[in-house]
């Protein structure tokens, strides 16, 4: 199930990226599992990763090469997280990574390694290594296969791009990302690819992707679980002719703005289908001292099972939204001057429901399937946004399930 999740269309091809698909067989046999992407000489990558300290071998392995390294691939699995596997999960990362850079005739250190799946198995990697010879078989521009090869639980494929015109050149901006559960960023989220064609310095690059993520993939939560596998990477090419060197070049700001936009959309496509998801709901924490504060806040809210069941119930009860309030940790709250909306509907103010309020009103709002609930501290000028969704019976089912 999914909430207004919009299908993927019109993706524009990046300069300098071919991508293919194949099925490795992984985890199941139906649809491709196995995704190899391949970079032009002189593109910079770069990438933010899971803080959890139960990291996957793969981001262990990334992490490492993207130190002093060009990039030359990507090879990603799905089906398979191939994490909690120790240094055998290292050996077999790296060793499909050398059967990609064999095919490729590149460095076998410039191939990144990511996988995601089960948590706590070995990789297939006799399945992969036919798999990548496959994928690399069928490299092209489209990255439609893509998008379905690195889907686990997600009900569809989650991709975006925007066209930006920097310079007089058409520069294209295209992203893909996978996610429907164990999910609660920090710093990053399950996997997400985007690709820019323009030619982004390193340094230029490593700020794009922080500013970018703080604001799209560090801004959503499902569950409250972080993945021991969550990877954003960016890409660019430098196969059309426009050069950014620092964010004080003419062309950063709007190539910002689309990268922003798309890793923003990619990110809310997730929470739209998350795990069993019925409800898309925006919270937005105001009148706090601090971002830091508004956003303790707001993730208490979008993270408390009693409200993500209330919201899937559509039951406005203001109950469980100033318990979550009151146990985010805030100093020295005054709630004589906290108020709540549905929308433009006032559940409360001045720390007790509103003499206006009815809860037919909470009810009716509560009842679509996307809705905003804002909070004001009253307390300083500080203000953020998180994306959420709903806790249903079925996110109970498919998680009980995972492995079977």
């Amino acid at each position: 199930m999914a909430v207004n999740l919009p299908p993927v269309t019109d993706l524009l091809p990046v300069a300098g990226v071919r991508v293919g698909t194949s099925c490795a067989g992984v985890k199941q046999n139906v649809r491709d599992d196995l995704v190899v992407m391949s970079f032009g000489p002189g593109t910079h990558v770069a990438g933010v990763f899971t803080q959890s300290a139960f990291k996957a071998a793969p981001v262990t392995v990334c992490q490492r090469r993207l130190e002093g390294v060009e990039p030359r691939a990507f090879v990603i699995n799905s089906g398979n997280a191939n994490a909690a596997t120790g240094a055998r999960g290292v050996e077999d990362a790296e060793r499909c990574c050398a059967r990609v850079a064999l095919r490729l005739d590149v460095p076998a250190e410039s191939v990144l390694p990511f996988s995601t799946g089960v948590i706590g198995v070995r990789l297939p990697v006799e399945k992969l290594e036919h798999g990548i010879d496959a994928a690399v078989q069928r490299l092209g521009e489209d990255w439609a296969p893509a998008t379905r090869a690195i889907m686990t639980t997600d009900t569809g494929p989650k991709a975006v791009s925007r066209r930006v015109v920097i310079d007089g050149v058409d520069v294209h901006v295209t992203g893909m990302a996978k996610g429907a559960g164990m999910i609660k960023p920090d710093m990053a989220t399950m996997l997400a690819y985007v690709a820019t064609d323009a030619a982004v310095e390193p340094s230029c690059l490593e700020r794009l992707i922080r500013d970018a993520n703080a604001t799209s993939f560090s801004r959503i939560s499902i569950d409250g679980d972080t993945s021991t596998n969550d990877s954003f990477m960016l890409v660019a090419t430098g196969a059309k002719a426009v050069t950014i060197g620092s964010a004080r070049d003419r062309g950063y700001r709007a190539l910002k703005q689309a990268v922003t936009d798309v890793a923003t959309e990619l990110a809310q496509r997730i929470v739209r289908d998350g795990e069993g998801a019925t409800k898309f709901v925006t919270v937005t924490v105001g009148g706090a001292r601090s971002s830091r504060e508004a956003l303790a806040v707001a993730y208490t809210i979008a993270e408390s099972p009693l409200v993500k069941t209330a919201l899937f119930a559509s039951d406005p009860n203001w109950g469980r939204f100033c318990m979550a309030i009151g146990r985010a940790g805030i100093a020295q709250l005054d709630t004589t001057r906290v108020s709540l909306h549905l929308d433009q509907v006032c559940v409360a103010e001045g720390g007790m429901i509103s003499p206006r309020y009815t809860e037919a009103l909470g009810a009716a709002v509560m009842a679509q399937p996307e809705f905003s609930v804002r909070v004001d501290l009253g307390r300083g000028r500080a203000e953020e946004t998180v994306w959420t969704c709903d806790f249903s019976y079925d996110y109970v089912k498919i998680n009980a399930e995972y492995r079977t």
